[in-house]
């Protein structure tokens, strides 16, 4: 007896559609901040990686977006026809920016299947693939969830670097630059400071509540507890703003102790030591720690 496998096919129709049947599918990845885009090409078995700005459609409507892409991306990606196109991105849990970006990519690869999701989606696909576990962002801001391998089922909620963000660069520089200014510091690390950043109170003060993309000001400062490991004050920032986003997001799904906890982003890569050190505290399976998503998402996609 003939197994039904659901392929079943007229013989003569694959014969003179074989080349087609078979031919490999072009896909572009993108992985999208405010300032800096990400795209990687998958063609033929072969990877190559493009960058634009990166596209906020907080910031961006759909004609911006669209001249951007005619702009920055078409150009590079030259006469190459795309089949599918996976876009993940800030802003896009909305869904109205969901439809901004989607119809701005469509404008300019007309007939290519598109998917637009936000960052959150693409950290734990590219962190957990389709297997279960909470996957968490740690780099400019910080985020987390727990993923079933198909879908995400919660959500820490996000809360932006005023009110949140623990352990992300924002949150570890704003403690630096409190240290600093509220002569914490010993006279080493002090002299530290002073020797990396020509700054002051007047000009720090001027850049974060003035000035825009404060918790990017911020988070440039995250820089100094990973040139400086091995003093004790330094040790300490880093440990007590990794533990805040362990005690505040971490704890607050039962899954977290049953599933492995999975990290993307440059200060989780970092302090992988610190995080595996806080997930022996806490009994957590400290799993995959990546610095940059798109090398999951790849083999998510390929």
């Amino acid at each position: 007896m003939t197994q039904n496998t659901g392929f079943e096919r007229n013989s003569s129709c694959c014969q003179s559609n074989s080349t087609n049947l078979y031919m490999p599918v072009v896909k572009l990845i993108a992985d999208s901040g405010a300032t800096k885009a990400e795209w990687c090409l998958l063609q033929n078995g072969k990877k190559k990686t493009l960058f634009t700005q990166g596209i906020s459609p907080y910031f961006l409507n759909t004609d911006q977006i669209t001249g951007l892409l005619l702009k920055e991306l078409q150009p590079k990606l030259k006469s190459i026809t795309l089949d599918e196109i996976y876009y993940y991105g800030t802003g896009c849990a909305n869904p109205v920016n969901v439809k901004s970006v989607k119809k701005a990519i469509s404008n300019v690869f007309k007939k290519t299947k598109i998917e637009v999701t936000h960052d959150l989606m693409g950290a734990a696909r590219a962190l957990c693939g389709r297997k279960k576990g909470i996957a968490c962002i740690l780099g400019t801001g910080s985020n987390s969830c727990y993923y079933d391998g198909k879908k995400i089922v919660k959500n820490s909620p996000g809360l932006g670097y005023v009110l949140g963000d623990e352990g992300s660069g924002a949150y570890l520089g704003k403690k630096v630059i409190q240290y600093y200014l509220y002569g914490t510091f010993d006279d080493e690390l002090r002299g530290r400071f002073d020797l990396t950043y020509t700054t002051n109170k007047a000009e720090i003060l001027e850049n974060v509540y003035k000035k825009p993309l404060p918790n990017r000001y911020l988070a440039g400062f995250a820089k100094f507890l990973a040139d400086n490991r091995g003093h004790y004050m330094i040790e300490n920032i880093i440990e007590d703003g990794l533990n805040d986003f362990f005690f505040n997001h971490l704890c607050k799904y039962r899954e977290t102790w049953t599933m492995p906890v999975h990290f993307a982003g440059s200060v989780a890569f970092g302090f992988k030591d610190v995080l595996q050190q806080l997930c022996n505290s806490y009994e957590f399976e400290l799993g995959r720690v990546m610095k940059n998503p798109m090398e999951g998402l790849i083999e998510y996609h390929s």
